[in-house]
């Protein structure tokens, strides 16, 4: 234990301040970080610091981040992108901090912090989704693990031991859940690749017996790990890849992969309807120092919270609306972001309303230039024929207020360029 806090508190700072990567866009003046004490049951000591951005609709997702060794609840609040993101999309989220224990790591090495229920940090991490729940009226059914080094070991030990709360992960620089057998094994920073030659059946079966009773679903999983890590080694990266691709009954053979930007290796794992379950990246020659480049917004995208995750799934069905139909003088304003690799894609679409006079109910279209093709969609009904598509609104996004806004976002494939379109009709009134 003692070398791998030596080895890992060594590389905290940088690990918080360059790594984790998690691009250092600084949060929002509008709304500040709160600690709360008293939010239950706390049996590894641990402190809570909240950030609710103004922007939190009721039943807001909840992001727990966890820090590294060395690091805090704070740090990585101030450190991260986390803050910034929850201010565009209106979640909120946890910063816990094992300040002044075990030289700041979270518990990933004690039997108590193998079983459901143990006496120690997964209990006091509960307590605070729990909390955020009650007090923040936090969706219940939208809760989220993300983390680096030992915070990104705790993500999949929260994911295993409470996969009913915890719907997808996202674990940076982190091992299996049970990799350490006891604290004495806990010195990456002498023995960096503890948890190898286990089977993908055995890392399987350390999850499906931490829930005997339990079926699912699982939560889906995103891991990232540098390939030249000598702390937690990058050999982890594939135990851990073992461990959930068995637990969701995939094979250890990616369905894709691609690179979404330069030196990152991405493999995806999809089940039977086309649906990622597990995500790995590999950053080429990176250590246990990730460069910085917007790994926080691709973890919150792949837990659905941009309206732009990647896991293609169904469309929704349009639900009874009122017929689409602009006041007078009404002018709108459409946004588009792509996200781009090989020959897929995914794009979110920010319609405003520029007017004066509320729009109830809308269908939004477009032209593409090339031979894109949309295969899913989320927060809106869309069809293609041909190049033109066309995108309507569901029940629960119908109207969009004089000064409002809405978003949808789709997937699609194409070949050749990626052409944005040019040109955007809102009920028929072009868009600028």
């Amino acid at each position: 234990m003692k070398r791998l806090v030596a080895t890992l508190t060594g590389v905290c700072v940088a690990v918080m301040c360059a790594v984790v990567s998690l691009v250092f866009t600084p949060p929002a003046v509008a709304a500040t970080l709160t600690e709360v004490t008293n939010f239950g049951a706390n049996p590894g000591n641990l402190r809570m610091y909240v950030y609710v951005p103004n922007n939190a609709p009721q039943n807001a997702a909840i992001v727990m981040a966890l820090h590294t060794c060395g690091g805090s609840g704070p740090g990585f609040y101030s450190s991260t992108e986390f803050a910034s993101l929850a201010d565009r999309y209106g979640f909120i989220v946890i910063f816990p901090s094992a300040s002044n224990k075990k030289s700041n790591c979270f518990d990933n090495w004690s039997d108590a912090s193998k079983v459901r229920g143990g006496q120690t940090d997964p209990v006091s991490l509960m307590s605070m989704v729990t909390y955020a729940q009650q007090q923040y009226r936090g969706d219940p059914n939208r809760v989220f693990m993300t983390g680096a080094s030992s915070g990104g070991m705790m993500t999949n030990a929260m994911a295993a031991l409470y996969p009913e709360v915890v719907k997808a992960g996202a674990a940076f620089m982190g091992v299996p859940f049970t990799c350490f057998p006891n604290e004495a094994a806990y010195q990456p920073g002498g023995n960096s690749a503890p948890c190898v030659g286990i089977s993908a059946q055995q890392w399987g079966d350390r999850v499906r017996n931490a829930n005997p009773s339990y079926r699912g679903p699982w939560p889906r999983m995103q891991l990232w790990h540098g390939t030249n890590d000598t702390v937690v080694a990058y050999s982890e990266l594939e135990e851990e890849i073992k461990q959930w691709t068995n637990v969701h009954g995939l094979s250890q053979t990616p369905t894709s992969s691609d690179t979404p930007q330069s030196g990152w290796n991405r493999r995806r794992y999809t089940d039977s309807s086309g649906t990622v379950r597990v995500e790995a990246y590999s950053i080429q020659g990176a250590g246990h120092t990730l460069p910085a480049g917007g790994m926080a917004a691709q973890a919150i995208q792949f837990f659905g919270l941009t309206g732009g995750n990647p896991s293609p799934s169904p469309s929704p069905s349009p639900s009874p609306s009122p017929s689409p139909s602009n006041p007078p003088g009404t002018t709108c304003r459409v946004t588009y972001v792509p996200n781009s690799w090989n020959n897929g894609f995914t794009a979110n679409i920010t319609v405003a309303n520029t007017g004066a006079s509320i729009v109830n109910g809308w269908t939004v279209t477009w032209t593409w230039a090339g031979n894109q093709q949309v295969t899913n969609a989320w927060n809106a009904t869309v069809t293609q024929s041909g190049n033109q598509v066309t995108a309507r609104n569901l029940s629960y996004n119908a109207a969009i207020p004089a000064g409002g806004q809405t978003d949808f976002g789709f997937q699609g494939t194409y070949s050749g360029s990626n052409v944005a379109p040019t040109r955007f009709t809102l009920n028929g009134t072009v868009c600028a």
